[in-house]
């Protein structure tokens, strides 16, 4: 239980009695949480960089391939929510093991596929059960920590995404070219398996409950406008980024001429700054986060722009993708933070919901970056995104006004 001493979106937090005990085994917890989702932020994205091998072992076209990327993301937006709908009055703490026991078969399931279906229903089975876990893995944070310290914790559970981006992607890539593509999801099975046992071990009971236990008053608030609102907010922010990253290499080799190591130093930049971004948008998220959304947006936009009609520098555009990097991803700790607050009484099915409308934007920015790409190259794509982006800043600023519902 917390008590609110102000109204709005930004409002300051006070803890409960005696909230905050137990610092070390919170602080264990929590790290079992980010070892999940380093594990499911691997394993999401890792199959990019192996996608040829996946289609001549399985004779398929590259094409047909890419559909496991597909596929995965259908898992997470739709999945998500529909597994959390189903388990929605058991306790968070049952649902994270339940979700990472399934999230290991269903890796050791893509490891022994014996054809692309077999595959392609793993990788659909897989996102679903991150969806699942991640809206649980919220919640429980949200439950282990005091109300003025909720965006830090959000921002370790999802820090474990934007790591995995930096980090465990290109090891998994490496790993997977070097032995073969099994060998890529034989590791991500005893990683998901190392996450289960520590989230047996470190993740204590619940004693409260997070939300309400009925799913139509948990739908009732989880769907209402106000929570819509901020999720069309992240939609279009990592939609825009996402019409402009899927091709930020082509960028960089064609506008701001680098290639080779150097391209992979500069993403290797984008990737530390998004970390770095996670984990400091989460104490920005704890002192104000509608207006940490604005401010991100403003900054994202603003990195684009500089990125747009800079990029032929080379220094100029690392600073620029640093700059993104920190911006782009260091507001998704506060439109978690939103969406819970906002929710109310529907926080748990809720907290499933940013991951979907992220990853619907992924998907859709990415096939227009395509069609950008197609009719007027990389600037395109990158022009494309600067406008999405755009587009999400007077919603991002309206953000300040919403309101949670009395009974949150």
């Amino acid at each position: 239980m917390t008590v609110r001493t102000g109204s709005g979106p930004d409002a300051r937090h006070a803890p409960a009695p005696g909230a905050g005990k137990g610092g070390r085994r919170t602080a264990l917890a929590l790290g079992s949480l980010f070892v999940g989702t380093f594990v499911m932020g691997t394993a999401e994205l890792v199959v990019v960089g192996i996608l040829d091998l996946v289609a001549r072992d399985l004779d398929v076209p590259l094409a047909t391939a890419g559909s496991l990327v597909t596929a995965y993301a259908l898992g997470i937006c739709v999945g998500g929510p529909a597994l959390t709908a189903v388990t929605i009055r058991l306790s968070r703490r049952a649902v994270l093991r339940m979700s990472l026991a399934g999230y290991a078969a269903g890796n050791l399931l893509a490891l022994f596929a014996t054809g692309f279906p077999m595959l392609f229903a793993a990788r659909l089975i897989t996102g679903a059960l991150q969806g699942l876990f991640m809206g649980a893995a919220f919640a429980a944070a949200a439950a282990l920590v005091p109300a003025e310290r909720l965006g830090r914790a959000i921002s370790v559970v999802f820090a474990g995404v934007a790591v995995s981006t930096a980090l465990g992607v290109p090891a998994g890539t490496l790993i997977g070219r070097a032995t073969g593509w099994r060998t890529a999801f034989a590791a991500i099975t005893v990683l998901g398996a190392l996450a289960l046992v520590l989230t047996l071990l470190c993740v204590p009971a619940l004693s409260t409950a997070t939300g309400s236990g009925r799913l139509r008053t948990q739908a009732r608030h989880a769907l209402a406008p106000r929570v819509l609102a901020v999720l069309g907010v992240g939609f279009l922010l990592m939609g825009g980024q996402f019409a402009a990253f899927t091709y930020i290499t082509l960028f960089l080799e064609q506008v701001t001429g680098v290639s080779g190591p150097v391209v992979s130093a500069f993403l290797l930049a984008f990737g530390a700054a998004t970390a770095a971004g996670a984990f400091a948008g989460g104490r920005a998220a704890d002192r104000a986060p509608a207006s940490t959304v604005a401010a991100a947006a403003a900054v994202l936009v603003c990195a684009l722009g500089a990125l747009y009609l800079f990029g032929q520098s080379a220094p100029l555009a690392a600073v620029a993708l640093a700059v993104w990097g920190l911006a782009g991803f260091g507001f998704v700790p506060s439109l978690q933070y939103l969406v819970i607050h906002l929710a109310g009484p529907g926080r748990d099915l809720a907290a499933t919901l940013p991951a979907s409308a992220v990853n619907a934007g992924i998907a859709l920015g990415a096939l227009a970056g395509g069609t950008a790409v197609g009719g007027a190259g990389a600037d395109g794509a990158l022009l494309t995104g600067l406008v999405v982006c755009s587009l999400a800043l007077p919603a991002a600023w309206a953000v300040r006004f919403l309101k949670a519902p009395a009974d949150a």
